[in-house]
C-alpha cells in the first residue's frame, strides 16, 4: 500500500526550522529532529560507560552500539555484523582504503571518477600510488553530468582492484548505474567502494541490489548527528587487517574501529533511522491500526514517499531556475537526486550565496569537494551555488530561493523592490520592472 507523506508534519518535528530560514544546505549536513536530540540527551542522562566493563554503565553504551549496527544495516539492507561506525566517511575510506591497498602490487589498477566527492578520490588515488598501483579515470559527460556506465567495460581489466563509484553525485544529483558498473567490476574479480553519502537521504537503498561490497555513508545527512559508517559484508572484513592497538579488539567489525566511539550519538543515529522509518505512514482506512511491518519496511515504504515528494519539489526549482535568463543549471542527467547546481551572471558564487542569506535562504557555494568534477565542467576555482532539498524542505522553501535569485536579474541591480505574490500566503520580493 502506498506511503503518505506530509511535510508539515515532518517540519513540526525539527526545532531549527523555528528560525524562519529555509534551509537548503542539506546536501552539506541536515538539522535534526527532537527525537535525535532526546535520544542523545537520554544517553547522557542514564549514564555510559566504555564497554567491555563488569557495571551497568557499560552494559549500557555496549547496547547502544549494537542497536546503532542494527539501526544502519536496517537503513541500508546490510548486516549488522559488517556495520563499521568512525567519525566521518573520509576518515573510514581513508581506514578501508590503507587496509584494502595492503594486498595491491605494482602494475594493479584502481578505477575512480571524476564525478564523485574527493573523499572517494584521493584515498584511493594516495593508496594506490603508495602500491604502484596504476589510477584510471572515469568520464562525466558534461553536456548532461550522466557517468556512462559503458565506458567500465574498456575501464576495468584482469588486473582492475577496486571501483570506487559514487551513488549520487553531491553537486549535480546524477544517480549513475552503480549495478551495472559493480556487476563490470565483479566480473574482472575486483570490488566495488560505493560513496553512499549523497544518495541515502533521498531513496531507498539496499546494498545488495547496488552490488556495493562496501557502502559509505554518513548519519548527519540523513537527520543524525555528525557520525558515519561503512556496510560491508563480514566475510570481506574478516579478511582485512587494518592498524590497530595491540589491545583493542580484533573481532569485525570493532577492529576497523580506532578509540572509544561516541555512544551518545550513536543512539542518536539509532533514532535518526526510526526517525526516516517514520516519515511516512501507510495510506489507510480512518480507525484502522498504526503503520506495521519491520523496521526495514517501514523504512523502504517512507523512503519511497519521501523520494516522489523530493522530485516533485525539484521539479518545481528546477523549471524555476532554468526559466531566468541570467541563471545557468549544470547537470540534467536522467536520475538524480534533488540537488540543484548553478552559477548567475557577473556574480561570483560566493556573492549570490551571501545575497540568499540575506534573504534568509541558506545555500552552499563553492566546488563543495567535487574538485574534479568543478574542473572538467570549467567551474574551478570558484565553483558554483549549491540548493539541496531534502525531507523537510517544502514549497515556500523553494519560492523564497527563486524570489531571491530572480532579484539578482541583470540589469537591475539596486532597482526598487516590488511584492510579488508567488502563490496564495507567500509575498516575496522581486525588482520592479522599468517603467
Amino acid at each position: 500500500m502506498s506511503a503518505v507523506f506530509d511535510v508539515s508534519r515532518v517540519r513540526s518535528s525539527y526545532p531549527a526550522l523555528r528560525d524562519g530560514h529555509a534551509y537548503l544546505d542539506g546536501a552539506a549536513g541536515t538539522q535534526v529532529p527532537q527525537a535525535v536530540v532526546e535520544a542523545i540527551a537520554a544517553a547522557y542522562r542514564a549514564g555510559i560507560g566504555n564497554t567491555g566493563g563488569a557495571f551497568a554503565a557499560s552494559e549500557r553504551a555496549g547496547a547502544i552500539v549494537a542497536d546503532c549496527r542494527r539501526a544502519v544495516a536496517d537503513l541500508t539492507g546490510g548486516v549488522a555484523d559488517g556495520v563499521i561506525f568512525g567519525p566521518s566517511m573520509t576518515a573510514l575510506t581513508y581506514r578501508l582504503s590503507s587496509a584494502l591497498a595492503r594486498g595491491w602490487a605494482p602494475g594493479d589498477e584502481v578505477v575512480v571518477s571524476r564525478l564523485d566527492h574527493d573523499a572517494n578520490i584521493r584515498p584511493w588515488v594516495q593508496a594506490a600510488g603508495r602500491a604502484g598501483a596504476v589510477i584510471r579515470w572515469a568520464e562525466v559527460d558534461t553536456a548532461t553530468g550522466e557517468l556512462p556506465a559503458a565506458q567500465y567495460a574498456d575501464l576495468v581489466t584482469e588486473r582492475t582492484r577496486l571501483v570506487a563509484v559514487t551513488a549520487a553525485s553531491n553537486v549535480l544529483g546524477t544517480r549513475p548505474d552503480v549495478a551495472a558498473i559493480a556487476a563490470c567490476a565483479h566480473a574482472a574479480g575486483a570490488l566495488c567502494y560505493v560513496d553512499g553519502v549523497h544518495a541515502t537521504p533521498h531513496m531507498p537503498v539496499d546494498v545488495a541490489e547496488l552490488g556495493a561490497d562496501c557502502y559509505a555513508t554518513s548519519a548527519y545527512k540523513w537527520a543524525g548527528p555528525h557520525v558515519a559508517a561503512v556496510i560491508a559484508a563480514p566475510s570481506l572484513l574478516q579478511t582485512l587487517r587494518p592498524d590497530k592497538l595491540a589491545p583493542a579488539s580484533d573481532e569485525v567489525p570493532q577492529r576497523f574501529e580506532r578509540g572509544t566511539l561516541p555512544f551518545a550519538d550513536l543512539a542518536g543515529v539509532t533514532a535518526a533511522v526510526d526517525h526516516l522509518a517514520g516519515l511516512a505512514g501507510p495510506a489507510r482506512p480512518a480507525g484502522s491500526g498504526g503503520a506495521g511491518g519491520s523496521r526495514r519496511e517501514r523504512i523502504v515504504a517512507s523512503m519511497t514517499a519521501v523520494q516522489a515528494f523530493e522530485m516533485s519539489l525539484f521539479a518545481r526549482l528546477l523549471s524555476g531556475l532554468a526559466g531566468m535568463g541570467h541563471v545557468t543549471l549544470y547537470g540534467k542527467a536522467a536520475r538524480r537526486a534533488p540537488t540543484a547546481f548553478f552559477t548567475v551572471a557577473g556574480m561570483t558564487p560566493r556573492a549570490v550565496a551571501a545575497h540568499l542569506a540575506s534573504r534568509r535562504v541558506n545555500a552552499w557555494h563553492g566546488d563543495n569537494y567535487a574538485v574534479e568534477l568543478c574542473g572538467v565542467l570549467g567551474l574551478r576555482p570558484g565553483g558554483a551555488v549549491r540548493a539541496g532539498l531534502v525531507h523537510y524542505n517544502d514549497a515556500s522553501d523553494v519560492d523564497r530561493l527563486l524570489s531571491a535569485v530572480a532579484e539578482l536579474a541583470a540589469g537591475y541591480p539596486g532597482r526598487r523592490l516590488r511584492p510579488v505574490v508567488l502563490r496564495p500566503g507567500f509575498t516575496s520580493l522581486r525588482p520592479a520592472l522599468p517603467r
